[in-house]
């Protein structure tokens, strides 16, 4: 990906956006095809997906056959580079010493970010999901509906490739015909949980993913999305057909040099720079936004260059954070002056507050349905094909159940390609050797199906994020230190959540790991450790009450917009990856016509 120097930035910009990520990124393509001279600040590295993906390596090809380590987690192989749990040289704290408390911080310092990491499931929030509060007391609403957002997941859904199928299930938004690619076929795992489901009541359908399945017609697609401007529909529609289909090689997660999925990188910032309206500067380590003291209005970004250790000032007339909600938080809170003295945008007091997650609780089940099977390709589309989505909502409005809000369900299995580790459980090879073991081997490989719970977390005080008064990074600036409690909510639905996974694999004629039987607060995923965090900014009709408005803009600094997860009122059980693109490109249209009007 072309950068630049920061001494070869523009004295001045329209826009400043930091952050290359989901957020970032569609900021970046609507703000420059909209003809705005954008500057984007990347905290971490270059990075260029089509000639960095290993996507023909094997595991003989990686040290330790590409098994995790403590700086690659998710394997050799993982896109995410620099980045992890531990970031070198930039540390966070915890606020307690307690594991259940302390909150797990994962950041990708690459340009791009997270999106060449993540899994591409590609799902809309539903009605229900924007006003929780309503239907439940609990939590908070979002001051807009799924109607002010719908048109935004469609265009999203057109640009970056999404396939699936439309199910018409309860709070379980269709896209409008045509919109999706077609999903892959199920595996033989995907199959059988689907025919146990039906049996005991739970749906499992083709899940959404940002994958593409087919070619995009560039010709249909490019006019749909700038249906006036035939400079941009040339620029989109040449990025499109430089993307190729799926053709079902490796895991999503090693990047994509075919750009068959989506990844910032592949997908926002190409057209976005093929406007000439966007300069990049890579290892930018923003300290904070500046702010005119007398007018209020943001003026600028002062960031630590990494590669000379310089601070340098970049100025523009709006800015966008969209680093993730826990680096958009630590910039706002360490941006102070005269008139912000306990952080910009914080006279409500609640930028760091209602951190979010995703509610993680998995199990494995052993299913002798699948013992034998003959080798066959299972690798699939590098993620999910079908998940249950959540089944239970008449049921939880009844007050049937323990806990208010729900999650959906994903499998894994049956035969992924080793990586550096032995794919079948010890246990069922203690004791052998030779060809008995190489017998008992090739019987249980691909035999264990997983599943995964990923449920709404009600926002709570008692997770929040602030500055660490003692601690700072190699560059000075004091690091976020993070608390953290799952609430009575979240646990119960962990709960039922192994319940289920514990019928559907003897409804498979399988028998659970271990036996089955832990509880939610044993099965539960640490805080953070789905890398879904959301909230810290979170908006509302309230200025009193919230941090940004319907616009993803700042109640307190009307030329300062948030566009990552930070904004989130609520997060629900889907995926929040394509919402902050929704949001993020309804911000930008937003922006673009305040822009028009001469009120930046």
């Amino acid at each position: 990906m072309p950068t630049i120097n920061a001494d070869q930035a523009r004295s001045d910009y329209d826009v400043i956006i930091v952050g290359s990520g989901a957020g970032g990124g569609q900021m970046a393509y609507s703000l420059t095809l909209a003809g705005l001279k954008c500057l984007m600040l990347e905290s971490g590295r270059s990075y260029d997906p089509v000639a960095e993906t290993p996507m023909f390596q094997t595991g003989v090809h990686a040290p330790l056959g590409g098994a995790a380590t403590p700086d690659k987690p998710f394997g050799f192989f993982d896109a995410t580079v620099d980045g992890g749990w531990e970031v070198p040289g930039e540390p966070y704290t915890q606020g307690s010493d307690r594991p259940e408390e302390q909150f797990l911080w994962w950041r990708a310092r690459m340009v791009g970010g997270r999106t060449n990491h993540w899994g591409r499931i590609s799902l809309r929030n539903g009605p229900y999901d924007f006003k929780p509060y309503s239907r439940d007391g609990l939590g908070f609403d979002w001051p807009i509906s799924y109607e002010d957002v719908e048109p935004y997941y469609t265009k999203v859904e057109r640009l970056i490739g999404v396939y699936g199928s439309n199910e018409g299930l309860e709070n379980t938004p269709d896209s409008p015909e045509g919109v999706l690619q077609p999903p892959p076929r199920g595996r033989i795992g995907d199959l059988l949980a689907q025919q146990a489901g039906g049996r005991i009541g739970i749906p499992v359908v083709p899940i959404h993913r940002a994958v593409l399945t087919k070619p995009q017609d560039a010709d249909e697609l490019a006019p749909l999305l700038h249906p006036d401007d035939e400079d941009a529909q040339r620029i989109v529609g040449d990025s499109m057909r430089s993307r190729a289909a799926c053709f079902w090689a490796t895991d999503c997660g090693r990047g994509c040099s075919i750009r068959a999925n989506y990844q910032s990188t592949t997908v926002h910032l190409p057209p976005a720079m093929a406007t000439g309206n966007l300069d990049l500067i890579s290892l930018a380590h923003a300290r904070e936004v500046l702010v005119d003291g007398k007018t209020g209005k943001a003026t600028g970004v002062l960031f630590i260059d990494k590669a000379t250790g310089r601070e340098e000032r970049v100025r523009a007339k709006a800015v966008v954070l969209a680093a993730s909600s826990g680096e958009t938080v630590r910039i706002l809170l360490n941006s102070k002056s005269n008139a912000f003295p306990e952080g910009l945008a914080n006279r409500s007091g609640l930028v760091g507050k209602y951190i979010m997650d995703t509610v993680g609780s998995d199990l494995r089940g052993q299913i002798p349905a699948l013992e034998g099977l003959t080798p066959h390709n299972d690798d699939g589309a590098g993620g999910c094909h079908f998940y249950a989505p959540w089944w239970l909502y008449r049921e939880q409005k009844a007050g049937k159940l323990d806990f208010a809000r729900g999650y959906h369900v994903e499998i894994g299995g049956t035969r992924p390609m080793p990586r550096g580790n032995v794919p079948v459980p010890g246990s069922y090879l203690r004791g052998l050797f030779g060809t008995k073991l190489k017998e008992e081997a090739r019987r249980y490989y691909g035999s264990f199906i997983g599943f995964a719970c990923r449920g709404e977390m009600i926002p709570n005080e008692d997770s929040y994020a602030e500055l660490d008064p003692d601690v700072t990074d190699d560059w000075g600036i004091p690091v976020m230190k993070w608390h953290w409690k799952w609430s009575e909510q979240e646990l119960a639905m962990a709960d039922h959540a192994q319940r289920t996974f514990e019928e559907l694999i003897h409804e498979m004629g399988g028998t659970p790991a271990g036996g089955g039987g832990r509880s939610g607060r044993e099965s539960i995923l640490q805080g953070g450790k789905v890398i879904h965090e959301v909230g810290g900014a979170i908006m509302g009709a309230d200025p009193a009450t919230s941090v940004c408005n319907r616009w993803n803009q700042t109640w307190d600094v009307d030329n300062l917009f948030l566009c990552d997860g930070s904004p989130f009122a609520s997060n629900a059980d889907k995926n929040p990856t394509q919402t902050i693109m929704a949001l993020a490109w309804r911000c930008a249209d937003h922006l673009v016509t305040e822009a028009r009007r001469g009120n930046l």
